[in-house]
């Protein structure tokens, strides 16, 4: 396999409906909550330079194996790394961690002050988000944003998120705070 992982451009746009399509099946084989992602939504992050796509290049094609995409609330002090997905077939061989790790420099690049987070069912997900730097986060932490909490009203337990006001869910949130960060390197320096 000759896999690369890179940020998506406006030449990726063709593999918008099957990335789409890859996270509904991944949905529903898990039976738990994936938001939705619209075809022309994934297009404009993949023209905004705000994705990363993976790629597994053959001698005279490729196929996308995964992606995942950036997005920036309240007024770009959150940023969201979402719609994290990874071709079944290539799972188990640290794909999502390359993916995750690219989004994570894309992220912290073009937003160096902002507080990375996330929504996860996911084992593995957590682990790498916990490898990068983030914590586990209660919802109240996270942006109030309305229409980031707008797109889990394709999710299966959108009902247990409006009938608890927002406060939780099955995902578990999870933060990145630059800042804190910062402190917490800066005090094991000072311990050293």
């Amino acid at each position: 396999m000759a896999i690369e992982v890179i940020v998506a451009t406006e030449d990726h746009v063709k593999y918008a409906v099957s990335i789409c399509t890859m996270i509904e099946e991944a949905a529903k084989k898990r039976g738990t909550g994936i938001a939705k992602r619209d075809p022309e939504y994934v297009k404009s992050k993949m023209m905004e330079g705000k994705a990363i796509i993976a790629l597994d290049k053959e001698e005279n094609s490729e196929k996308v194996v995964g992606f995942c995409y950036i997005e920036t609330w309240s007024h770009n002090k959150y940023v969201a790394n979402s719609g994290l997905i990874v071709d079944e077939n290539y799972r188990q061989h640290g794909l999502a961690k390359q993916i995750k790790y690219k989004a994570f420099e894309l992220s912290r690049s073009k937003y160096p002050d902002a507080k990375l987070f996330g929504l996860t069912t996911s084992l593995p997900v957590m682990k790498i988000n916990t490898e990068l730097g983030y914590r586990p986060a209660t919802f109240a932490e996270l942006t109030d944003d309305d229409s980031f909490w707008k797109g889990c009203q394709s999710c299966v337990n959108y009902d247990i998120l409006t009938r608890t006001n927002r406060k939780m869910c099955l995902c578990t949130g999870m933060i990145m705070d630059p800042n804190e960060k910062k402190k917490n390197d800066d005090n094991n320096t000072e311990k050293k």
